[in-house]
């Protein structure tokens, strides 16, 4: 398992879908995320039951909490490219709304790109983010990403248009 100061990401469980499905229909968690459309509770069991292998070219990991243990949330790293030496962070979602603004998206973050740039051997890993959530956006400036680039309009939501940020991390910029 990869353990930070609040967190530790574990592969995920068949047990971990209904949890998953609760954070996917939750409008707020889901906010700033391009998602699919809605699927039932037994579709997203069955979903977690044929999951992929996690691979070093793409792994979804379970987020919880170092003392409880509780699952809170997900990350996920992909499209891994070693000849370039560069990663994906894909998704950050802490699901669980009393672990909002505790510090452990960002502790799950600096633990994936530590295990990205330790053990994987990368030298980059990077991201988009829509611009308005200010809250991600922190996250992760707070474990070193800088912005690279940006996407103008490029997230619709309720009607609305956004930008979206591209962000970078180099293995030496990691806090």
């Amino acid at each position: 398992m990869l353990t930070g100061e609040r967190v530790r990401l574990r592969a995920l469980e068949p047990a971990d879908s209904e949890a998953m499905w609760r954070w996917y229909h939750d409008p707020e968690v889901g906010r700033w995320m391009g998602g699919d459309p809605p699927i039932s509770l037994a579709q997203n069991i069955e979903k977690g039951q044929n999951r992929p292998r996690n691979t070093f070219e793409q792994m979804l990991l379970g987020i919880e909490t170092l003392d409880s243990r509780k699952l809170i949330g997900y990350v996920a790293l992909g499209d891994t490219d070693f000849v370039h030496g560069e990663a994906t962070l894909q998704s950050v979602a802490i699901g669980e709304r009393d672990h909002w603004n505790g510090g452990h998206g960002s502790d799950a973050v600096r633990v994936i790109c530590r295990y990205a740039f330790e053990e994987m051997g990368l030298h980059r890993v990077m991201l988009w983010v829509v611009a308005e959530n200010t809250g991600a956006v922190q996250a992760y400036k707070k474990v070193g990403f800088v912005e690279e680039g940006r996407r103008r309009e490029a997230f619709r939501r309720a009607g609305k248009r956004y930008d979206y940020l591209m962000m970078g991390l180099l293995d030496t910029e990691l806090r």
